[in-house]
């Protein structure tokens, strides 16, 4: 056994100084001919190993996210993995349905479009820059802007349980890789429609950028996963992707998990909740949720369906007076004479179904007050109550030009 992990370890600390070498600059076919020569493979996990190591040991992510290129190139063909299959011999990533399957299926259409379609029209483009051969172009790029689907999913869905299992520099890397593709796929659309003569070659950045994301997907990220996520949180994965969409296709079947008690971890997780409350999508503690409404950026108080006011959050920059002593009241008695009426026949309005919101907005000095009013309906659509929201948005309003996360 201590063979085993003397060999990894060796193992380890080589590939961590072949991508360093590379981060100094080495020659590139030197440091891939090192790399033949001491390996004869090398597991998806051990290259997530490696880039948290980097990370761990002050190597920025961007430096890395600069380097997952050149490292895919050298792991290329060199990947071993060996998945367990079902009982009958069936690896659950290839029933359809699976999310991997998916992800894969939709891998296969981008390189349809990109072989059949946007190859040889930027190759026509290149001969002759017609109106017509611009627009067949920019038309692929659209269809290959769906792509953005697949990595949100990837993203939202997969990355989060990657994370829960500690493997976090790949999902890092990979996100960061993502966002220059997407963004590389909108330059080349506005080069193209300015007509650039760089054009062409931001085009062709894009489309290897995309095929490199493939190769490291579905040799580096899918193996991964699949040695790491459950069956439920594949399961999990599965039901929510709908919320998000899907790339140039749709999922060729309905996946369910073999095992019989899918579900399982998440009633335990439930039971060890000590009291906590659990939702649709997610749990939580009483404590959190009193967190979470009153950090929300707005006044919120809700009234149930006999009228009667049952919550308000206490936020900072509370806009109308609220105590305690209206809870258990009935609204009516919560407005002024002249308004009151109005009030009840929004209510009423929302309880038959007539209406679901109202919007009313004022100005209050340097505030300009925007108040809403949502009806809340169960699953069934049954009313049970309604919710005010009130903000200030004159800050809002004074936004102009971009200020991003990356700022």
């Amino acid at each position: 056994m201590s063979e085993i992990i003397n060999n990894r370890e060796y193992r380890q600390k080589v590939l961590k100084g072949l991508i360093k070498e590379l981060h100094e600059g080495k020659d590139f076919e030197e440091v891939k001919r090192k790399f033949q020569e001491v390996f004869e493979g090398v597991a998806a996990k051990e290259i997530s190993d490696l880039e948290a190591s980097l990370i761990a040991e002050g190597m920025p992510v961007e430096e890395i996210q600069r380097l997952c290129d050149v490292h895919a190139s050298i792991f290329k063909g060199s990947i071993e993995e060996i998945h367990k299959a079902d009982h009958e011999g069936i690896k659950p990533e290839d029933v359809p349905g699976h999310p991997v399957h998916t992800f894969r299926l939709e891998n296969r259409e981008l390189e349809k479009l990109i072989n059949e379609s946007l190859k040889p029209n930027l190759q026509a483009y290149k001969v002759t820059a017609s109106t017509d051969n611009k627009n067949k172009l920019m038309a692929n790029l659209n269809e290959l802007l769906d792509i953005d689907k697949h990595y949100s999913r990837k993203e939202n869905l997969l990355f989060p349980y990657l994370e829960k299992y500690g493997v976090t520099a790949p999902p890092k890397v990979m996100w960061g890789v993502d966002d220059e593709i997407r963004a590389a796929i909108k330059e080349a659309k506005l080069k193209l429609q300015s007509a650039a003569e760089d054009a062409s070659t931001i085009i062709e950045e894009a489309i290897n950028k995309v095929v490199e994301m493939i190769f490291k997907e579905e040799n580096i990220l899918f193996p991964m996963s699949l040695d790491t996520l459950t069956e439920d949180e594949w399961f999990s994965i599965a039901e929510e992707s709908d919320g998000i969409g899907f790339c140039l296709t749709q999922p060729s079947g309905k996946w369910k998990p073999s095992r019989a008690a899918v579900g399982q971890k998440a009633a335990a997780f439930e039971q060890q909740s000590n009291g906590s409350i659990k939702f649709e999508t997610g749990v939580l503690t009483v404590k959190e949720i009193n967190g979470i409404l009153n950090n929300i950026p707005v006044d919120i108080t809700f009234i149930d369906k006999d009228n009667v006011v049952k919550y308000f959050t206490l936020g900072k920059e509370r806009i109308f007076a609220r105590t305690k002593a209206i809870i258990g009241r009935n609204v009516s008695n919560c407005h002024p004479p002249a308004s009151v009426h109005i009030v009840e026949e929004m209510v009423e309005d929302f309880k038959s179904g007539r209406k679901d919101h109202e919007d009313f907005w004022i100005k209050m000095g340097q505030m300009v007050v925007y108040i809403r009013y949502f009806a809340v309906r169960d699953e069934q659509g049954e009313y049970i109550g309604t919710m005010e929201v009130t903000q200030n948005i004159a800050p809002i309003k004074a936004i102009e030009g971009e200020k991003r996360l990356v700022e």
